[in-house]
């Protein structure tokens, strides 16, 4: 499917929607939080996810399709990536249709850039 600008505004807004939501909301998406960041302590893995849901540094380096769907950030003196990657219900390969919550299931992984 080619990525209009409308195409990625609705993608925009739906993982704009499930990082804010965080890993507690109940839903088909899924957040996964690597070793890597609960091996810096479960205090610091709370932060880490804050810090995902509160992202808003967006530029045209770390964001050049405007989807909002990569962010890094400094916690406890280590650089954290956070990734959202769109796949089909069975979670077996990509989604058809990233603007479709009916046949995508949205993965958030948090990590440590080490882990990249």
């Amino acid at each position: 499917m080619e990525r209009t600008q409308d195409i990625r505004e609705r993608i925009r807004g739906l993982n704009d929607a499930m990082r804010g939501a965080g890993p507690e909301t109940a839903s088909a998406n899924r957040w996964l939080i690597t070793h890597g960041v609960l091996g810096l302590g479960i205090e610091e893995a709370v932060k880490a996810v804050e810090e995902v849901k509160a992202f808003a540094a967006f530029t045209s380096d770390n964001d050049p399709y405007g989807e909002h769907d990569f962010g890094s950030f400094e916690l406890a003196g280590q650089r954290l990536f956070w990734k959202i990657d769109y796949y089909n219900l069975s979670l077996d390969g990509g989604s058809p249709d990233p603007t479709d919550s009916a046949v995508t299931v949205r993965v958030l992984t948090v990590m440590l850039a080490s882990e990249y």
